[in-house]
């Protein structure tokens, strides 16, 4: 049964409003917009993390270490992501002092 994706960035709107979510985002910042990107390349690909990982030949547990953060994926295996959800991976640095929240 496939389930309903909520954009990274509307999830993003209602947890702003909790007490201490930015200053506990911001200490977390680059993991969260790593997380985030991965899920909505799939999302909008409209794959579950079990079509991911048969498309990377690779477990679903492995997909979702990966959007966790509880991963510390090869440029490899950041490929067989982009491959399977149709995207193209994009790598660039960022002055510090213009660093943006996902979904904003």
């Amino acid at each position: 049964m496939k389930r309903k994706y909520i954009p990274v960035a509307e999830s993003f709107k209602r947890w702003d409003k909790e007490p201490g979510f930015n200053q506990a985002y911001d200490a977390l910042e680059d993991e969260f917009v790593f997380a985030a990107a991965l899920i909505d390349a799939r999302a909008h690909a409209g794959l579950s993390q079990e079509d991911v990982a048969a498309r990377m030949r690779t477990s679903q547990q492995a997909v979702s270490r990966l959007e966790g953060g509880r991963a510390n994926p090869s440029l490899d295996t950041l490929h067989r992501f982009a491959k399977a959800t149709g995207t193209r991976l994009k790598i660039s640095f960022e002055p510090a002092k213009t660093k943006r929240r996902a979904g904003r």
